[in-house]
C-alpha cells in the first residue's frame, strides 16, 4: 500500500480492540498517511464501525486475523485483558504488538516477545470523554513511550505525526506516571464536584455552579501554561492570608464538615508551592502549617 506522506514508513497497523482510544488512534494515524488495515474487537459492530471510518481498513472475525496481517498491532482493549489477548495469540519475529495503556508494564506483551516481535508501549497523556472528543483531543497530546530500537523510532515518529510530543519512559516509571495523570485530570474532576456541592449549601445548582466556575478553570490552565508553577498560585496561601484560612475552616466545619479534611490536607501540600513563589516566608509558612494541621 502506498504511503500519502513520503515521510511516514509504510507500516501496516492493525488494532485490536476498537473503544475510544482506538478508534481514535486509528483515525488520527490513516489521517497522517499511517495505512490501518485491520481491526477485530470483542463487539463485531464495534469493529464494522471503525473500519467503515477509516480508508481501506478491514473488520475480522477474530483477533488473530489481525496479527496474521499487520506489521504493527495496537492493542487497545480494556487493561485488564490485555495479557490474555496477547497470550491467546501467535505473533512472529518483525513485528510490533504495542499496548496503550497508562499503568501497564510491557510484562503483559511478554509472550509476544518470545516470539520474537518487538513489543512496546504508547500511551496519549490524554483525556478521551467519547470517541469524537477523544479523536478532537490527541492532536497536541504528550505520549508516553517504552520500548526500544526500531520501535522506539517507529513510535516517536508516530507522536510526531499526530502533532504531539513524546516522554520516553523506562521500566518501573509507568505506575507512578499514571498515578501523576489521575492527580491532574480525575481528581480535578473530583475538586470541581466538591466546589460545586459548597455552591449548593447557598441554593446553586451543579450545573449554575459548574458553567460560573468554568471560567476560573479556564483562566487558572492559562496560567498554569503561560505562567508556569510555582508562580501561577494564587489565593489565601500563596499570599500568606490567615485571617481568610481562618474564615473558611470556620465555615467548612459549620456547613460542610466532611470537606475540612480534605481542605486542610490541600493547604498543607499548597504551602511548598507558595514558599516557591517568594511572596511568603519560612515563618508565615510554619504559622499556616500549624493553623491547617
Amino acid at each position: 500500500m502506498i504511503s500519502k506522506n513520503s515521510d511516514i514508513p509504510e507500516i501496516r497497523v492493525g488494532f485490536i480492540g476498537a473503544g475510544t482510544v482506538g478508534t481514535a488512534l486509528a483515525a488520527r494515524l490513516s489521517g497522517k498517511g499511517y495505512p490501518v488495515i485491520a481491526v477485530a474487537s470483542r463487539s463485531k459492530s464495534s469493529a464494522d464501525k471503525l473500519a467503515e471510518s477509516v480508508d481501506g481498513c478491514n473488520s475480522y472475525e477474530t483477533k488473530q486475523a489481525v496479527a496474521d496481517v499487520a506489521d504493527l498491532v495496537f492493542i487497545t482493549t480494556p487493561d485488564d485483558a490485555i495479557a490474555q489477548v496477547v497470550a491467546e495469540l501467535k505473533w512472529h519475529p518483525g513485528q510490533s504488538v504495542v499496548h496503550c495503556s497508562g499503568a501497564d508494564s510491557l510484562d503483559s506483551l511478554e509472550p509476544a516477545r518470545r516470539a520474537g516481535a518487538q513489543v512496546g508501549g504508547f500511551h496519549p497523556l490524554q483525556t478521551f470523554a467519547s470517541v469524537a472528543h477523544a479523536i478532537e483531543n490527541l492532536p497536541g497530546s504528550t505520549f508516553a513511550v517504552e520500548t526500544e530500537g526500531e520501535l522506539l523510532e517507529t513510535l516517536k515518529q508516530m507522536a510526531s505525526a499526530l502533532e504531539g510530543t513524546w516522554i520516553r519512559l523506562g521500566a518501573g516509571d509507568k505506575v507512578l506516571y499514571h498515578a501523576a495523570a489521575v492527580f491532574a485530570c480525575n481528581y480535578l474532576v473530583t475538586l470541581v464536584k466538591l466546589s460545586t456541592d459548597l455552591w449548593q449549601v447557598f441554593g446553586v445548582s451543579t450545573p449554575e455552579a459548574t458553567r460560573a466556575l468554568m471560567p476560573l478553570l479556564r483562566g487558572t490552565l492559562n496560567n498554569l501554561e503561560n505562567v508556569g508553577l510555582p508562580n501561577c498560585l494564587t489565593g489565601p496561601i500563596a499570599r500568606g492570608d490567615l485571617g481568610t484560612i481562618k474564615k473558611h475552616l470556620a465555615a467548612l466545619e459549620k456547613s460542610a464538615p466532611a470537606l475540612l479534611s480534605t481542605y486542610r490536607e490541600l493547604g498543607l501540600q499548597t504551602i511548598p508551592v507558595a514558599l516557591a513563589k517568594g511572596k511568603i516566608d519560612s515563618q508565615r509558612a510554619e504559622e499556616m502549617r500549624r493553623l491547617l494541621a
